[in-house]
This record gives structure tokens, C-alpha cells and sequence, in this order.
């Protein structure tokens, strides 16, 4: 028979089991039970701002793509060209008398509207050396176009159709772009029409992408394709800031360059109102030269033609061209860009190092003789 004391100790140690037992379930369970209370409130909190984002935030950004298909979509165009190519089947036809019959070779490209009477500004290797451009418009109307004017230095050619009262584009400033900004490419890759593509500006000021010194880009990761050529790159305010014109490689890889509204601009309004473009002159041959002055490489005249702007303003062989109507010159190329944007005929101050000595000269930008 149990005693008292026997009895008492039993119940303790009962206690004391059930004690640890309450204990190691609390160890287990503790943190499960923590980590849902934890995960309930993070995932209410998560919902809360949400809901709220989507009525006030983000909902505004989603509808921004939209918004901006469109604001550009319509002013964005399809440009097709044609031409005839004779074969070698051809030649040895015409050899026998027989009237060469060719095969159309054709390219698909893009464009932008940039004035409400038809006025379209596209890429001139899409149109170069056609016989037909046919513009396919967003309503689906389709029109001859004629080429106005072309300049391929800069790969831009002007285009006008039949029709008026069109939806036109807005120029921006590419001068203002800076790296990071968010662009919006559409044009019509591979044929497919009016397709929009988002991306940021890579850089600025892209240089030797091909071997023209006339040539600067703005680089962009947004997804640009064969048949986007022509087509707007537009920036948060469906403003055009530059015509997209290469890739690196065949398709699509993340590195495309459009050529700079500001640029793009000035070749159109020119080729509209002359049916060409003309550039400065000065009449001298640069090469570039290792770093001997403060800030870098700079231009080094390599010779200067007689009677030339550049001799009348008193350029010498050996002269270091550092600055151009108060741009600093780092490399031949800057000149020669600088060169391109000013007016012929304005007067333009041009500083240059000869030897130990600093000259500021002025000198009367000239016309570039026509090639041919």
C-alpha cells in the first residue's frame, strides 16, 4: 500500500514530466506559431500596400505604356521600298536581245509623321536606291510616298505623302537626355506592325559605333529589330528624341543606337527646305594626338589647304586645336561634329595651342564642296 510521501513524490514527478513535455511541444511549436502570426501580418501589410499602390501609384505607371501606344502609335508609320535588280539571268538575256525582266528586292523599315501635312523623317539606308516607297499609315491607309531629300552622312532621308491633316509627332531635346532615363521604342520589327518595346538610355554621345565621323548616337537596351529602323525612340512624354537606326549584330542583343532628336531635327528641316544638307568647311586635315596638354587628347592640324578658311584665319600645319566656338576639343571627331551643327558663314572664334604659345583666331566657316 502506498504511502503518503511515496504518493507525493509520484505526483511531482508527473508534474514535472508534464512540465517538460508542455515545454519541448512550446519549443517546437513556438516558432511555427511565431513565424505564421509574423507571416499574417507581413502578408496584410503586403495587401494593404497593394491596394493602396494600385489606386494611387502604380496604377498610373501601368497606364503610362498605354497612354504613350497612343500618343506616338499613330504618328509612326511603315515604310516599304522597292527596287528591280537584274540577275546574272537577266545579263545573259539582254546578251541574246531579250528584255531584262529583274526581281524586286524590297525593304521594310519604319518612319515617324513629323509635320500633319505628311511630312515623314525615316532612315535613308530603308529607302536608298528605291524605285518605290509605299507608306502604310496606322488606319491602314496606304500611300506612294516621294522622297524629298536624303543625307546619308547622318542615315536620314525625308519622305512626303498625299494626305494632310495626319498626326504628327513632337521633337524633344535630346541635348537634354541623360543616362537612366526610361525610352520607349515603336516602329514595326520583322514586319510586325507598330510594336512598342521599353528600355533606358545606355549612353550618350555614342561614338565610332560606324566609321563616320559625322555620326553620334544615343545608345539604348530597348529591344530594337530589323524593321525598326526609321521608328521613334520617345522618351516619358511620347516626345521624340531620337530615330532609331542600328544594332549590334543581326537581331536584337541589348545594345541599339538612335540618332539624336536634336540632330535629326535639323537634317529635316534642311533637307525640306533645300532638298539637301550642307556642311561647314574649314579646309584642313586633322589627325589626333597623345595627351601633351592639360585634359586629355586633342586635335592636331595635319594640314591646311591654300586659300581655304582655315588659311585665311591663320591655321598653321602643327597648330593643336583646343577649343571651337567655346566647345573644348578633345578629338578630331568633336571637331568634325561641331563642324556639321554650325551655320555656313558664321564667324566662329577657334583657339589653338602652337608650341608654347595660345592663339585665339576667328575663323569664317565655309561651304563643304559638293562631292562629284
Amino acid at each position: 500500500m502506498n504511502t503518503p510521501i511515496a504518493t507525493s513524490a509520484a505526483s511531482r514527478r508527473t508534474l514535472v514530466l508534464a512540465i517538460g513535455l508542455a515545454v519541448l511541444v512550446g519549443m517546437i511549436a513556438w516558432p511555427s506559431f511565431v513565424a505564421r502570426i509574423h507571416y499574417a501580418r507581413t502578408r496584410a501589410e503586403l495587401a494593404a500596400i497593394r491596394d493602396a499602390a494600385i489606386g494611387a501609384e502604380l496604377a498610373p505607371v501601368g497606364k503610362l505604356f498605354t497612354t504613350l501606344a497612343r500618343v506616338i502609335g499613330p504618328a509612326v508609320v511603315n515604310v516599304t521600298s522597292r527596287r528591280r535588280v537584274l540577275t546574272l539571268a537577266d545579263e545573259i538575256a539582254a546578251l541574246a536581245g531579250a528584255v531584262p525582266q529583274g526581281v524586286n528586292d524590297e525593304s521594310v523599315g519604319s518612319g515617324v509623321i513629323i509635320e500633319s501635312d505628311g511630312t515623314i523623317i525615316t532612315n535613308y539606308h530603308v529607302v536608298a536606291r528605291s524605285d518605290e516607297i509605299d507608306v502604310a499609315l496606322a488606319d491602314g491607309r496606304r500611300f506612294q510616298a516621294r522622297l524629298v531629300g536624303a543625307d546619308a552622312a547622318t542615315d536620314l532621308a525625308v519622305l512626303t505623302i498625299d494626305a494632310g491633316g495626319l498626326p504628327k509627332a513632337e521633337w524633344g531635346d535630346s541635348d537634354s537626355v541623360q543616362v537612366g532615363e526610361m525610352v520607349w521604342a515603336i516602329g514595326n520589327p520583322f514586319g510586325l506592325d507598330r510594336t512598342l518595346t521599353y528600355g533606358i538610355v545606355s549612353a550618350v554621345g555614342r561614338r565610332g559605333v560606324i566609321e563616320n565621323p559625322l555620326q553620334e548616337f544615343l545608345q539604348t537596351d530597348a529591344a530594337i529589330n530589323p524593321g525598326n529602323s526609321g521608328g521613334p525612340l520617345v522618351d516619358v512624354h511620347g516626345r521624340v528624341m531620337g530615330i532609331t537606326t542600328a544594332i549590334v549584330g543581326k537581331d536584337y542583343t541589348g545594345i541599339g543606337f538612335a540618332i539624336p532628336s536634336n540632330t535629326a531635327h535639323r537634317v529635316a528641316d534642311e533637307i525640306r527646305r533645300t532638298g539637301h544638307v550642307e556642311r561647314g568647311y574649314l579646309g584642313m586635315a586633322l589627325q589626333a594626338r597623345a595627351p601633351t596638354l592639360p585634359g586629355g587628347s586633342s586635335a592636331m592640324v595635319a594640314a591646311v589647304e591654300p586659300h581655304s578658311p582655315a588659311a585665311l584665319a591663320g591655321i598653321a600645319p602643327g597648330d593643336i586645336v583646343t577649343a571651337f566656338d567655346g566647345e573644348e576639343i578633345r578629338d578630331p571627331a568633336a571637331l568634325v561634329l561641331l563642324l556639321t551643327r554650325t551655320e555656313v558663314g558664321k564667324e566662329v572664334p577657334i583657339d589653338v595651342q602652337r608650341g608654347s604659345e595660345s592663339l585665339s583666331l576667328s575663323v569664317r566657316v565655309g561651304r563643304r564642296p559638293r562631292e562629284g
